[in-house]
């Protein structure tokens, strides 16, 4: 897929981990794990700090959502439930929670790309992803806060994804979890990819930054519950690394495991349903959008990117990839809310002022370039009849033939 000379990208390596060790000096990181992926593959590691070991798993948080976007896209692929149907046919319990402002029914497609209108949450969701069927029942019952009508505009709901959770539930009969571990996490050999902390394998301790100094969240390592389905897995660089790889080769029409997801669905994940506008990422703007569980952005330097950070107590963690190209970076790091966006795109734009990616240029189809070839014949040597054969009869009527040769 990439047009990117392996060998020359093999030996940014001295220069990713430069950018590694300032980004843990600027950030305050204790540490942080890093890959890059081409063509479907992790071809380059490293790590800053204490923890070397790169089998080692890391709360991902709201890196989870693309996940859950997945599962419900599965099912849509199925014919088991629609985007565009309001949650509360799927769901009865969810029928009353409506937005303002004669806001009309909220649906999955509302929720997949955060469209409801239910208000930001993420403090509040991040210390409540072990809540109880019965305690959100009690939220949908007394009614969420929102902060615009449905459909209206962007705002990103954690609250949102456990909506979806609980769809899936009622539909399937069985948790979000236990549907993205058989239809994913397996058949993608992601067994470092866990919902439950992982006692019998080494996991990074949760830290925070207090007085220039790292010490233990303390706060408890929250269970799966109703509210993890937006943010509760546990994964390693090399788990996600594959999942990146698997997402993104459908934007190049390749299907390496037929039948978990089609390529239509992991494109419409990846295509923007609901525009942001522009954002600032490490001093530079860009346009984007929210697609489904994932971050669209087009990139002046790089084209168009495909990402989502994560971030709980003690856990900051993003994926980035180039779209369509093959190419992509993961970082996890043990700190609160760490900003690994950051580093990502870094490694990106390395890439890119070392002359190994450039913007994607378009290539023309072949009907295109035989078209390209007729007009340039008929314009050295003009013919009307063969202009009325080449153009659509508006071309003409337009602006007539003798006037154009002038």
């Amino acid at each position: 897929m990439a047009e990117i000379d392996r060998e020359s990208l093999l030996a940014t390596h001295p220069l990713i981990d430069e950018i590694a060790q300032q980004c843990a000096n600027e950030m305050h990181l204790p540490g942080m794990q890093w890959g890059v992926v081409l063509d479907g593959e992790l071809v380059l590691v490293g790590s800053v700090g204490a923890i070397t070991d790169h089998s080692t798993r890391y709360r991902i948080a709201s890196m989870t959502k693309s996940f859950t976007a997945a599962a419900v896209l599965s099912l849509r692929d199925e014919g088991v439930l629609a985007l565009d149907v309001p949650v509360g046919l799927y769901a009865p319990e969810l029928a009353d929670v409506v937005g303002p402002d004669s806001s009309p029914p909220i649906t999955l497609r509302h929720l997949l790309s955060m469209s409801s209108g239910l208000a930001t949450d993420d403090a509040w969701a991040d210390r409540h992803l072990d809540a109880t069927a019965d305690e959100m029942n009690r939220i949908y019952a007394d009614g969420p806060e929102f902060a615009f009508a449905t459909g209206t505009n962007f705002e990103y709901s954690n609250l949102g994804f456990a909506l979806i959770g609980r769809v899936v539930e009622r539909v399937t009969g069985r948790k979000v979890r236990d549907h993205i571990d058989k239809r994913f996490l397996g058949p993608l050999s992601m067994s470092a990819t866990t919902w439950d902390q992982p006692h019998h394998a080494p996991w990074a301790e949760p830290l925070r930054l207090v007085d220039d100094k790292h010490i233990a969240d303390g706060a408890p390592l929250l269970g799966d519950g109703e509210i993890s389905p937006m943010g509760g897995l546990w994964s390693t660089v090399a788990d996600v690394a594959r999942w990146m790889c698997w997402l993104d080769e459908a934007n190049a029409g390749r299907d390496s495991l037929t039948g978990q997801l089609s390529i239509a669905s992991r494109r419409d994940m990846q295509s923007v349903h609901t525009f942001i506008g522009d954002s600032e990422l490490d001093g530079q703007s860009a346009p984007g959008g929210y697609g489904f569980g994932l971050l669209l952005r087009d990139d002046p330097l790089l084209g168009m990117t495909v990402s989502h950070s994560g971030g709980l107590p003690g856990y900051g963690s993003n994926m980035r990839w180039l779209y369509g190209r093959g190419l992509g970076v993961v970082g996890l790091s043990n700190v609160t809310y760490a900003p690994m966006g950051v580093f990502t795109q870094r490694v990106l734009k390395l890439f890119h002022s070392a002359d190994l990616i450039h913007q994607p240029i378009t290539p023309l189809t072949p009907l295109l370039q035989q078209r390209v070839t007729q007009l340039i014949e008929l314009l050295n040597e003009w013919n009307d009849d063969q202009a009325r054969s080449l153009f659509a009869d508006n071309v003409e009527l337009d602006t007539s033939f003798m006037i154009r040769q002038m």
